[in-house]
């Protein structure tokens, strides 16, 4: 929800990466953000570094020093491996085969079921979230989980699981952020919306927010591709909560946003670390920061760049610390469904592209992904 504003717009846009800054965005800013790239720039060159025509791909990490990860959910019939890392172009299962051999029947607590997002952190771990929902549907056999796993050696460090009334059956995990400094990581629920803050060091968890709108879809947003709103092959239309998140760089704001429509929110993670925090004080400190495009993913830069994909134009925007919101490229064949982000040591942002709308769930039950699936990159 919305907050009035006790300060002019220009300082609140100005501390938008203080640290303990907690001034509220003016209600009387724009609704819409257009691009604000009066020449546009050349477009970035977009550099594919990996692909893959057997096994649909959705997230993407780079460690710190050029490992790189992605992941295979669930999603469909033909599965093998849930989490490969990339080595001269191949696939090699990770952290191992065991972890990677789960068939359906078998009990998930120590294989992967699912998993939708892998995110390295500047420790020299890899996140692992497994929203253990095959086919999207309900949690199986409570077995939804995060790993972190250690790069150094590959080791499973530590698994972190949920108690029902934290993520329940019908929640569906999608990404994470890490705050290695307070020793913290927030999750996103795209099924039900809401966000989970996880205390790292005790393995207590909360879920906040899913009272909010924020963290819902706006029912009344057209989610569109060539002029065709996506609809499910009985005619419904798909509406996807809390999706995306993002740490600003000084960790002290969780930026978030539902997936199939164009607003963006941002709340101070202050709030969310105490877990004395009344949910109502949460809910009322909810900054709304207007709309701007539909994305998957997104990832902050060490400046404070947010970057994200226009799922519907086929794009990569850069929204800039004022809020200003600039295009980096477009390509219709490439970015279709630019869906995770990682942001290299050397400058590069790195893209998967999942296909999601050319699913046969979307299509009359006919798959129309174009393989190969890829991770693309372009410099920032």
């Amino acid at each position: 929800m919305k907050i009035k504003l006790i300060e002019v717009v220009s300082v609140v846009l100005l501390t938008l990466t203080a640290c303990n800054n907690k001034a509220n965005q003016d209600d009387a800013k724009p609704d819409t953000y257009s691009d604000t790239t009066a020449v546009k720039p050349k477009e970035a060159f977009l550099e594919e570094v990996y692909k893959d025509s057997s096994y649909q791909l959705t997230g993407v990490a780079v460690a710190a020093n050029g490992r790189l990860f992605t992941n295979y959910p669930y999603w469909l019939d033909n599965h093998l491996y849930s989490v490969v890392e990339i080595k001269n172009g191949k696939p090699v299962p990770y952290p191992d085969l065991k972890w990677n051999s789960f068939k359906k029947g078998e009990d998930g607590s120590g294989k992967f079921v699912c998993v939708q997002a892998v995110v390295a952190d500047d420790n020299g771990y890899l996140w692992i979230v497994d929203a253990a929902g095959i086919g999207l549907g309900p949690v199986y056999k409570n077995s939804n989980k995060v790993l972190k796993v250690k790069l150094a050696d590959n080791t499973v460090e530590r698994i972190y699981k949920f108690p029902s009334n934290i993520v329940p059956s019908d929640s569906y995990i999608n990404d994470i952020r890490i705050d290695n400094k307070n020793g913290f990581s927030y999750l996103t629920s795209s099924s039900n919306g809401g966000i989970v803050v996880l205390n790292t060091t005790s393995g207590e968890s909360r879920f906040v927010l899913h009272e909010s709108s924020s963290v819902k879809s706006d029912p009344a947003y057209r989610f569109s591709f060539n002029g065709k709103e996506l609809k499910k092959a009985d005619g419904s239309i798909p509406k996807r909560n809390s999706d995306g998140i993002a740490l600003s760089p000084d960790k002290a704001w969780l930026y978030y946003k539902p997936l199939t429509d164009d607003k963006l929110y941002r709340i101070n993670t202050e709030l969310l670390r105490d877990f004395t925090t009344p949910y109502t004080v949460i809910l009322e400190s909810v900054q709304d920061l207007g709309h701007f495009v539909t994305t998957d993913g997104m990832a902050f830069d060490d400046k404070g760049n947010l970057y994200f994909g226009d799922i519907e134009k086929s794009s990569i925007v850069k929204i800039t610390p004022d809020l200003k919101m600039h295009t980096l490229v477009t390509d219709t064949e490439k970015l279709i469904w630019p869906d995770s982000y990682s942001i290299s040591k050397d400058g590069y942002l790195y893209v998967s592209v999942s296909q999601i709308q050319l699913m046969p769930w979307f299509n009359n039950n006919v798959n129309k992904t174009k393989k190969p699936y890829s991770i693309l990159r372009l410099k920032i």
